[in-house]
């Protein structure tokens, strides 16, 4: 399959809106089952506020959220596809720049020195563009996900040492949490990565943050791990928006790579309520979009 970079600068430009409207459904039916397990009545209210404000911003074709985010660009390749790869990821930021142009959304991106905000949600290696390859012949999927302030403002690194155990990850783990307390817009998806490189670990977590709600660790060891957290999190009382209650986060959710024999590598990264994406996937047959 040859990918058609004019498809992929007006996906980008597309998922970019949808995004920023629509919420994926895990996410409401996430809402919904806290809202069903909540003990706290000012914690359901603030629950079936969410709900109102989501069901307004599809009903008027607005925005969730005023924070338009960073753009990130997740793109998935199968091993068949002829692509130029200058081309693609100028694509996705042509893509980026119209959503924000055309649409218009308020630009978030700024220079980190002189804040300086072009209006076009681009900067310097902005938006983030991560390119993968899959073993799936004739598609492409790219996914685009709107990481907002508040949720991003609140990522944690610890180098950890072997000694410090897997007690000592859950610790930290617990310590961000309660460190972010409502600022991160809870409940949130807490992404948590373990291992790897310092750069590699704040990525597993940030790939973690984002995951669709009810997807599992695919390592037996990391996926008791996000039970066990799961549980210790919504014991906090920190809660909706945290004002108190039980549903502090939908989900810890964890994700794993080898790492030094002297080391332990352990990042927190989190997601808001609102945590919002969009995917497009190409096929021979054209374009179909998604969660």
């Amino acid at each position: 399959m040859q990918l058609q970079t004019s498809l992929v600068e007006e996906a980008c430009k597309n998922l970019y809106i949808q995004a920023l409207k629509v919420l994926p459904d895990d996410i409401k039916q996430g809402i919904a089952r806290l809202n069903s397990v909540e003990t706290d009545s000012r914690a359901q209210v603030v629950l079936q506020t969410m709900v109102t404000n989501i069901a307004v911003a599809e009903r008027e074709n607005n925005l969730l959220c005023q924070d338009t985010g960073l753009p990130i660009y997740n793109v998935k390749i199968g091993r068949n596809v002829q692509f130029d790869g200058v081309a693609l990821k100028d694509a996705i930021r042509k893509g980026c720049e119209r959503a924000t142009l055309e649409y218009p959304l308020r630009s978030s991106v700024v220079h980190p020195i002189t804040r300086k905000n072009n209006h076009t949600s681009c900067g310097i290696d902005m938006p983030a563009i991560h390119i993968d390859f899959c073993a799936d012949a004739d598609y492409v999927e790219i996914e685009m996900i709107p990481k907002g302030s508040g949720s991003e403002n609140n990522s944690f690194l610890k180098m950890a040492i072997p000694a410090e155990g897997i007690n000592g990850v859950k610790a930290f783990v617990i310590e961000s949490v309660v460190s972010a307390g409502g600022k991160t817009c809870p409940p949130t998806i807490v992404g948590v990565g373990i291992g790897g490189t310092s750069d590699q670990c704040v990525a597993l977590a940030k790939k973690a943050a984002t995951r669709p709600l009810g997807s599992i660790c695919s390592d037996q060891e990391g996926a008791k791990l996000e039970v066990e957290l799961s549980a210790a999190v919504n014991k906090l009382g920190i809660g909706p928006q945290g004002l108190g209650g039980d549903a502090t986060a939908f989900a810890v959710q964890v994700e794993l790579a080898a790492t030094h024999i002297t080391m332990n590598p352990v990042a927190v990264n989190m997601q808001c309520h609102s945590a919002r994406r969009a995917r497009a996937i190409f096929t021979p047959a054209g374009v179909t979009y998604g969660f």
